[in-house]
């Protein structure tokens, strides 16, 4: 009898990004808490981020390197040319990768602290839902709690590990969210958004669009279920929208620790709106990258971060 051949698993993609020139990887995805929240994983030892994107044809795992110039991507299945280019969009996004250097000249020059080390761009998520979902569970809430939350959802509603569909979530029932993901009193808010991303009822062009006022989104965003000045403050800088701060008692923590500041926390938020400033629309960013300076002088900088030990641990209320 002739031997039986072994069937070949089919290859997985490989996609290949070139970035602006001033990317980089580790430091660009190491920037905001986000990286450390399921589906994503950074890889200290491979200095990689992997995580399972939903695509049109299901979920895919991919894992992502910056060996020189460029980006490789590299999935667990083979992509359609559609996918391939959703897969592209999506990185990209997650990236910030359509913000150039021009973008982070422009920054610098108006803060030129950040200028050696390079830092401008802030890690997020493929989607906006996701972000959007992911700010709803950082809110009044221990960052430990949000770590779990964000691994409960991938784990329990999510399709092979990736992160809900805003359709997935809106069928969800409210004890599965508050029982098996420990959302708590957000079940029903966490809901509420994913019916309105998953009927269409969110405008993403007109969120997305510069020609949109500034005071117009916000005022849009904190008529949203569960989103109130913090989390539109958030949501804002997610959308490449710098102008705010997301005030929240990590903020006050900031302003008393590492700023001096004093007085009640209605004083230090004024105080803080007035020490922003000057930075004018990057507020945002300044304030943030001067947080995550702090954080890094406690722990070591953030690429060298796992996320089962520091992730978990790096809130200014640890860090006293």
């Amino acid at each position: 009898m002739p031997a039986r051949q072994a069937t070949r698993k089919p290859a997985g993609t490989r996609l290949t990004i070139t970035p602006p020139a001033d990317f980089d990887l580790a430091r660009d995805v190491c920037s905001y808490g986000y990286f450390i929240l399921a589906p994503n994983h950074w890889s200290v030892a491979d200095q990689t981020l992997t995580r399972v994107l939903h695509l049109s044809d299901g979920p895919a795992t991919c894992v992502i390197a910056q060996p020189k110039d460029k980006l490789s991507i590299r999935f667990d299945r083979a992509l359609s040319p559609a996918e391939r280019n959703e897969a592209k969009k999506q990185t990209s996004r997650m990236l910030r990768l359509n913000e150039g250097e021009s973008h982070s000249k422009a920054f610098h020059t108006v803060d030129k602290r950040w200028r050696n080390p390079g830092r401008a761009r802030l890690f997020r998520s493929p989607t906006l839902f996701e972000d959007v979902i992911k700010t709803v569970t950082s809110c009044n809430v221990a960052w430990p709690s949000t770590v779990n939350m964000n691994t409960q959802l991938c784990r329990h509603i999510g399709v092979g590990g990736a992160f809900p569909t805003a359709q997935k979530m809106a069928r969800t029932r409210l004890g599965t969210l508050r029982g098996r993901c420990r959302v708590g009193y957000r079940d029903q808010r966490m809901i509420d958004l994913a019916k309105l991303f998953a009927k269409g009822q969110i405008d993403e062009p007109w969120l997305k669009s510069p020609k949109t006022p500034d005071d117009d989104l916000f005022k849009f965003l904190v008529s949203l279920p569960g989103i109130g000045p913090y989390a539109a403050g958030n949501i804002m800088q997610l959308l490449g929208r710098y102008s705010r701060l997301a005030i929240d008692t990590e903020t006050v923590r900031h302003g008393k620790a590492v700023l001096g500041m004093t007085g009640t926390d209605r004083q230090i938020t004024k105080k803080l709106e007035a020490h922003y400033e000057p930075f004018g629309d990057f507020k945002f960013k300044s304030y943030w990258f001067e947080l995550w300076d702090f954080y890094e002088s406690k722990r070591g900088p953030a690429h060298l971060w796992d996320r089962e030990g520091v992730g978990k641990t790096f809130t200014a209320a640890q860090l006293q």
